[in-house]
């Protein structure tokens, strides 16, 4: 149960604030958000803010923001259809009720004769009276279908109607919040946890192994080899590693004195090379510094972010295969793992999943956020958009091939970890 509440809490943070990416930036676009959602499937909560409705979703994986033009969404009165209308104070339409079975106050009749709800914003047709009347739609005008109430949308509001660059801003600012959450979240990892020194002290000396034997105790700090100075335990490891059989002078820093230490490092075989080993282990200091927190977090979320795409260039390249690849279960297992061995940890997790998610929704593959800004890139270079058909089929052929590999990855994952 503490596993699976971890885990709805990490990836429902992860996709808020991936979500909330698209949100914001729509927004500032002046883009009408129909839906922000959290989740797939069924509603298990909804509530209804402005002109946006917020719901969570029963199936925690993924969320959308959906945006008015993005499907068809909008409504076409055709010419012969009655409708109920309510007016408001400048004699607008501020409510097109097509469900003509519930009654509402100051209600009026027309039918349609012909209408424009996106540009010109009005509806044309013939009252009770059979007279033939026009009326100017209100820009937050409702439709009223069922009891279900939806804004219109005016072609301004619309995604569609938006510049190439405004419209490429609010899908990569999805991924893109993805990458500020990671970093703030290895930010405040350094504010509460600490941040590694790097510093070469000894943690453990090893019982019989050259250092021990040269004397070397914990808590030493290495501060030159070979009349090398010595600043991190990297240059350390370095300098033992190359020296495998040959005698080393250490200088070693022990309660405010200086200390030499001499020994000769093990020959051992790691992989396909033997290199030398003197027997310590290593555990970084830890300081706690607003500053180098601000940096770490910034180094954390490039160095990891390289790392993926090393992973990735594997997967290309073949040095890495499908089968290595982890879905839902797979992260699910991870987490249950990550979560035992201590809150930091799953924190760090977390960010890593952030990063991850990021990357994958960058990928220009159809459906995702990558692949949609692949086609705005085409739509610049062309000066005008890809045919919206097309690109409908390539985005549902991308979703089919996706959830193919959904289901691949999750049985590879059930077959790893169950059987």
């Amino acid at each position: 149960m503490e596993t699976a509440i971890a885990f709805i809490i990490i990836f429902g943070a992860i996709v808020f604030f991936h979500e909330l990416g698209h949100f914001l930036f729509a927004k500032k676009a002046g883009i009408m958000v129909r839906e922000f959602a959290i989740g797939m499937g069924p509603k298990i909560f909804a509530m209804t803010k402005g002109e946006t409705l917020y719901t969570i979703r029963l199936l925690p994986i993924g969320g959308y923001v959906r945006m008015a033009g993005e499907d068809l969404d909008s409504i076409e009165l055709q010419p012969g259809f009655r409708l109920g209308i309510r007016l408001n104070d400048a004699n607008e339409i501020e409510q097109i009720v097509l469900n003509q079975n519930k009654q509402f106050p100051d209600m009026l009749f027309l039918e349609v004769e012909k209408s424009d709800l996106m540009k010109e914003m009005y509806i044309e047709g013939y009252n009770e009276e059979e007279r033939l009347v026009r009326y100017k739609v209100a820009r937050n005008a409702v439709i009223n279908e069922n009891g279900k109430e939806t804004f219109i949308a005016p072609y301004d509001r619309q995604f569609g109607s938006k510049t190439v660059g405004q419209r490429s801003l609010a899908i990569f600012a999805g991924p893109l919040f993805n990458f500020i959450l990671s970093f703030f979240i290895f930010v405040a990892l350094g504010l509460l946890q600490g941040i590694p020194t790097y510093e070469p002290v000894i943690t453990t000396v090893v019982p019989e192994s050259p250092a021990e034997q040269a004397g070397m105790q914990d808590g030493d700090l290495v501060t030159m080899i070979n009349g090398v100075t010595i600043t991190s335990w990297k240059e350390l490891s370095e300098e033992v590693k190359v020296s495998p059989n040959e005698a080393m002078d250490f200088t070693v820093e022990r309660n405010g004195e200086s200390l030499d230490l001499n020994m000769t490092p093990n020959e051992v075989v790691a992989g396909k090379e033997k290199v030398g080993q003197i027997g310590v282990t290593y555990s970084s200091p830890m300081e706690k510094n607003p500053v180098k927190a601000v940096v770490y977090g910034a180094e954390q979320t490039y160095n990891t972010t390289l790392l993926i795409f090393t992973a990735l260039g594997n997967l290309v390249n073949g040095q890495f295969s499908i089968d290595d690849l982890s879905g839902p279960v797979g992260i699910y297992k991870v987490t249950e793992d990550v979560a035992e061995s201590g809150v930091y940890n799953l924190i760090y997790w977390a960010a890593l999943l952030s990063i991850n998610l990021g990357i994958m929704n960058l990928l220009p593959l159809p459906a995702l956020d990558g692949g949609r800004l692949l086609f705005f890139l085409f739509e610049a270079i062309r000066g005008k958009p890809v045919d919206k058909q097309k690109e409908g089929m390539i985005h549902f052929v991308g979703i089919m091939l996706l959830m193919v590999l959904m289901v691949v990855v999750t049985w590879n994952d059930i077959q790893r970890f169950f059987f």
